[in-house]
């Protein structure tokens, strides 16, 4: 499972020209799953997510959580973050997981980020999305399950 992250001041996602999700300060998450993933590598990333300490405090260091500058997330699955470049100019998304296993996680970490973040927006799993954001820093990290 890959989350890339990142801490933006606003980002929205929309769909045919609505706007289905909108956040103010918070994280920006897009979500990639692989077919080996299930629900203890979903809590395990959450977790992880939920407790980075990057946003600044009063001295300009990074030692805040989203929940201690009461931040939001908005949620956007990207089969994309899978894509194998090794061969040729044309990526290959054979490591990304089934439509029904990604939907079904994806689904599972918003429930999960919801019981501890107020505020949780999302994009709509499988539809053609465009996704604006404002990211502060730039700040973006990348959580890998296979790395943590």
């Amino acid at each position: 499972m890959r989350f890339v992250i990142q801490r933006v001041t606003e980002s929205s996602v929309s769909v045919e020209d609505k706007i289905i999700g909108r956040i103010g300060k918070g994280f920006l998450v897009l979500i990639g799953v692989s077919e080996e993933d299930n629900e203890t590598v979903a809590d395990r990333l959450v977790k992880k997510m939920t407790g980075l300490r990057i946003f600044e405090d009063e001295n300009g260091k990074t030692n805040l959580s989203l929940s201690d500058v009461g931040g939001s997330l908005l949620l956007v699955s990207q089969f994309t973050l899978y894509a194998d470049c090794k061969k040729g100019n044309r990526p290959s998304f054979t490591k990304a997981g089934s439509p029904d296993k990604a939907k079904a996680l994806y689904e599972y970490i918003i429930a999960r980020c919801r019981e501890t973040v107020p505020v949780v927006e999302t994009g709509s799993f499988g539809a053609e999305m465009k996704v604006r954001l404002l990211n502060d820093g730039p700040f973006t990290i990348l959580l890998d399950s296979e790395d943590l």
